[in-house]
Protein backbone atom coordinates (compact mmCIF):
# COMPACT_ATOMS: atom_id res chain seq x y z
CA UNK A 1 0.00 0.00 0.00
CA UNK A 2 1.36 3.77 -1.00
CA UNK A 3 2.50 5.99 1.68
CA UNK A 4 1.43 9.04 -0.76
CA UNK A 5 -2.33 9.00 -2.17
CA UNK A 6 -2.97 8.91 -5.59
CA UNK A 7 -4.33 12.47 -5.56
CA UNK A 8 -1.97 13.48 -3.53
CA UNK A 9 0.89 12.26 -6.14
CA UNK A 10 -1.05 13.86 -8.75
CA UNK A 11 -0.71 17.17 -6.78
CA UNK A 12 2.69 16.84 -6.31
CA UNK A 13 3.63 16.14 -9.28
CA UNK A 14 1.69 19.51 -10.56
CA UNK A 15 3.79 21.71 -7.77
CA UNK A 16 7.32 19.88 -8.66
CA UNK A 17 6.76 20.39 -12.72
CA UNK A 18 5.74 24.72 -11.78
CA UNK A 19 8.92 25.12 -8.92
CA UNK A 20 11.58 21.94 -9.64
CA UNK A 21 14.17 23.85 -11.63
CA UNK A 22 18.31 21.56 -11.36
CA UNK A 23 18.06 17.79 -10.00
CA UNK A 24 17.57 17.41 -6.43
CA UNK A 25 19.25 14.63 -4.63
CA UNK A 26 17.09 12.94 -1.59
CA UNK A 27 19.69 10.81 0.09
CA UNK A 28 18.36 8.05 2.90
CA UNK A 29 20.31 6.98 5.25
CA UNK A 30 18.78 3.79 6.86
CA UNK A 31 19.62 0.73 8.95
CA UNK A 32 19.14 -2.79 9.40
CA UNK A 33 18.57 -2.50 12.93
CA UNK A 34 15.62 -3.79 14.42
CA UNK A 35 15.30 -0.61 16.89
CA UNK A 36 14.93 1.12 13.77
CA UNK A 37 11.37 2.62 14.40
CA UNK A 38 10.75 3.86 10.83
CA UNK A 39 13.50 3.31 8.75
CA UNK A 40 11.83 1.20 6.28
CA UNK A 41 8.80 3.86 6.32
CA UNK A 42 11.66 6.33 5.78
CA UNK A 43 13.05 4.57 3.02
CA UNK A 44 9.61 4.13 1.15
CA UNK A 45 8.32 7.83 1.27
CA UNK A 46 11.74 8.68 -0.04
CA UNK A 47 11.11 6.21 -2.79
CA UNK A 48 7.51 7.69 -3.55
CA UNK A 49 8.43 10.82 -3.69
CA UNK A 50 11.58 10.56 -6.02
CA UNK A 51 9.20 8.24 -8.36
CA UNK A 52 7.02 11.23 -9.22
CA UNK A 53 9.85 13.45 -11.09
CA UNK A 54 12.66 12.42 -12.64
CA UNK A 55 14.42 15.52 -11.71
CA UNK A 56 14.65 13.80 -8.04
CA UNK A 57 17.13 11.31 -7.41
CA UNK A 58 16.62 8.80 -4.43
CA UNK A 59 20.41 7.83 -3.06
CA UNK A 60 20.59 5.54 0.11
CA UNK A 61 22.75 4.17 2.35
CA UNK A 62 23.54 1.78 4.75
CA UNK A 63 24.55 3.76 8.62
CA UNK A 64 26.27 0.74 9.23
CA UNK A 65 28.00 -0.16 6.34
CA UNK A 66 28.67 3.54 4.89
CA UNK A 67 30.69 4.82 7.72
CA UNK A 68 32.38 7.53 5.18
CA UNK A 69 29.60 8.43 3.58
CA UNK A 70 27.85 9.41 6.78
CA UNK A 71 31.06 11.23 7.70
CA UNK A 72 31.29 13.28 4.59
CA UNK A 73 27.27 14.06 5.29
CA UNK A 74 27.59 14.63 8.51
CA UNK A 75 25.15 11.83 9.86
CA UNK A 76 25.16 10.54 13.32
CA UNK A 77 21.71 8.57 13.64
CA UNK A 78 19.32 7.06 11.80
CA UNK A 79 16.96 7.04 9.64
CA UNK A 80 18.28 10.37 8.38
CA UNK A 81 17.02 11.87 4.98
CA UNK A 82 18.74 14.55 3.44
CA UNK A 83 17.85 17.05 0.61
CA UNK A 84 20.38 18.65 -1.68
CA UNK A 85 21.32 19.84 -5.13
CA UNK A 86 22.37 16.54 -7.38
CA UNK A 87 25.45 15.29 -6.09
CA UNK A 88 26.69 17.80 -3.72
CA UNK A 89 27.22 15.35 -0.60
CA UNK A 90 27.05 18.36 1.86
CA UNK A 91 24.16 16.94 3.86
CA UNK A 92 22.97 20.37 5.79
CA UNK A 93 19.50 20.23 4.87
CA UNK A 94 18.39 17.05 6.91
CA UNK A 95 15.74 15.23 8.60
CA UNK A 96 16.08 13.09 11.59
CA UNK A 97 13.17 10.69 12.16
CA UNK A 98 10.83 10.04 9.61
CA UNK A 99 9.46 13.55 7.41
CA UNK A 100 5.84 12.72 8.49
CA UNK A 101 2.40 14.37 9.33
CA UNK A 102 2.78 18.20 9.08
CA UNK A 103 6.62 17.47 8.46
CA UNK A 104 5.78 16.22 4.80
CA UNK A 105 5.28 19.50 3.61
CA UNK A 106 8.36 20.60 5.09
CA UNK A 107 9.96 17.90 2.77
CA UNK A 108 8.66 18.87 -0.17
CA UNK A 109 9.21 22.88 0.27
CA UNK A 110 12.73 21.47 0.84
CA UNK A 111 12.98 19.80 -2.57
CA UNK A 112 11.44 22.84 -4.55
CA UNK A 113 14.17 25.16 -2.44
CA UNK A 114 16.94 23.57 -2.70
CA UNK A 115 16.59 23.02 -6.49
CA UNK A 116 15.69 26.28 -7.54
CA UNK A 117 18.42 28.10 -5.20
CA UNK A 118 15.17 30.34 -4.12
CA UNK A 119 15.28 30.47 -0.15
CA UNK A 120 13.07 33.47 0.92
CA UNK A 121 14.67 35.36 3.62
CA UNK A 122 13.76 38.65 4.20
CA UNK A 123 16.30 41.09 4.20
CA UNK A 124 17.15 41.83 7.61
CA UNK A 125 17.70 37.79 8.21
CA UNK A 126 19.80 37.44 5.21
CA UNK A 127 21.72 40.65 6.38
CA UNK A 128 22.53 38.37 9.67
CA UNK A 129 22.68 35.10 8.53
CA UNK A 130 25.04 36.54 5.97
CA UNK A 131 27.99 37.69 8.71
CA UNK A 132 28.40 33.92 9.65
CA UNK A 133 31.45 32.58 8.90
CA UNK A 134 31.83 29.27 11.08
CA UNK A 135 30.00 26.32 11.71
CA UNK A 136 26.30 26.38 13.33
CA UNK A 137 24.08 23.91 13.24
CA UNK A 138 20.43 24.72 13.70
CA UNK A 139 18.51 21.84 15.59
CA UNK A 140 14.47 22.09 15.31
CA UNK A 141 12.87 19.18 17.37
CA UNK A 142 9.33 18.69 16.45
CA UNK A 143 6.46 16.18 16.41
CA UNK A 144 3.89 14.71 13.84
CA UNK A 145 1.20 16.64 14.64
CA UNK A 146 2.51 19.98 15.36
CA UNK A 147 1.17 22.01 12.89
CA UNK A 148 3.37 25.39 13.85
CA UNK A 149 6.50 23.24 13.60
CA UNK A 150 7.38 22.66 9.69
CA UNK A 151 7.55 26.64 9.54
CA UNK A 152 10.69 26.80 12.01
CA UNK A 153 12.13 23.26 9.98
CA UNK A 154 11.84 25.60 7.10
CA UNK A 155 13.37 28.40 8.32
CA UNK A 156 16.42 26.27 9.69
CA UNK A 157 16.70 24.77 6.23
CA UNK A 158 15.95 28.33 4.38
CA UNK A 159 19.35 29.81 6.54
CA UNK A 160 21.63 26.53 5.57
CA UNK A 161 20.72 26.94 2.09
CA UNK A 162 21.85 30.74 1.80
CA UNK A 163 24.66 30.22 4.07
CA UNK A 164 27.26 26.85 3.68
CA UNK A 165 28.15 27.36 7.26
CA UNK A 166 24.89 26.69 8.42
CA UNK A 167 23.15 23.06 9.21
CA UNK A 168 19.40 22.86 9.38
CA UNK A 169 18.44 19.67 11.46
CA UNK A 170 14.45 18.50 11.81
CA UNK A 171 14.78 16.04 14.93
CA UNK A 172 11.47 14.01 15.53
CA UNK A 173 11.20 14.05 19.22
CA UNK A 174 9.30 11.04 19.98
CA UNK A 175 11.60 8.92 17.77
CA UNK A 176 15.07 10.12 19.73
CA UNK A 177 13.83 10.86 22.70
CA UNK A 178 17.29 10.79 24.60
CA UNK A 179 18.04 13.57 22.58
CA UNK A 180 14.57 15.79 23.22
CA UNK A 181 15.67 15.02 27.40
CA UNK A 182 18.89 16.42 26.77
CA UNK A 183 17.98 19.31 25.17
CA UNK A 184 15.33 19.78 27.93
CA UNK A 185 11.79 19.66 25.47
CA UNK A 186 8.59 19.56 26.97
CA UNK A 187 7.16 21.63 24.07
CA UNK A 188 7.56 22.14 20.27
CA UNK A 189 9.21 23.62 17.81
CA UNK A 190 11.91 23.53 20.39
CA UNK A 191 14.89 25.19 18.62
CA UNK A 192 18.49 24.44 19.63
CA UNK A 193 21.43 26.56 18.17
CA UNK A 194 25.16 25.02 18.52
CA UNK A 195 23.67 23.19 21.79
CA UNK A 196 23.86 26.47 23.29
CA UNK A 197 21.04 29.17 22.59
CA UNK A 198 17.68 27.65 22.62
CA UNK A 199 13.88 28.73 22.04
CA UNK A 200 10.39 27.66 22.07
CA UNK A 201 8.18 29.04 18.51
CA UNK A 202 7.93 29.39 15.59
CA UNK A 203 9.39 32.47 14.91
CA UNK A 204 9.75 35.54 11.97
CA UNK A 205 12.85 34.50 10.47
CA UNK A 206 14.37 38.02 11.19
CA UNK A 207 13.84 37.14 15.09
CA UNK A 208 14.85 33.51 13.99
CA UNK A 209 18.08 35.03 12.68
CA UNK A 210 19.01 36.97 15.89
CA UNK A 211 19.03 33.90 18.17
CA UNK A 212 21.04 32.01 15.30
CA UNK A 213 23.61 34.95 15.70
CA UNK A 214 23.73 34.92 19.55
CA UNK A 215 24.52 31.50 19.57
CA UNK A 216 27.30 32.52 16.83
CA UNK A 217 29.12 35.16 19.45
CA UNK A 218 29.04 32.88 21.88
CA UNK A 219 30.80 30.37 19.13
Amino acid sequence: MSLIRKEDQEYLKSEFEKHLKDDVDIVVFTSSDSECKYCKETLELATEVSAIDSRIHLVVYDFDKDKAKAKKFGIEKYPATVVEKHGDETGRVRYYGIPSGYEFGSLIEDLKIVSSGEADVSSKAMEIISKIDKPMKIQVFVTPTCPYCPKAVTTAHKFAVRNKNITGEMVESMEFEKEAEEAGVSSVPHIVINNDVQFVGAYPDDQFAEYVMEAYKHA
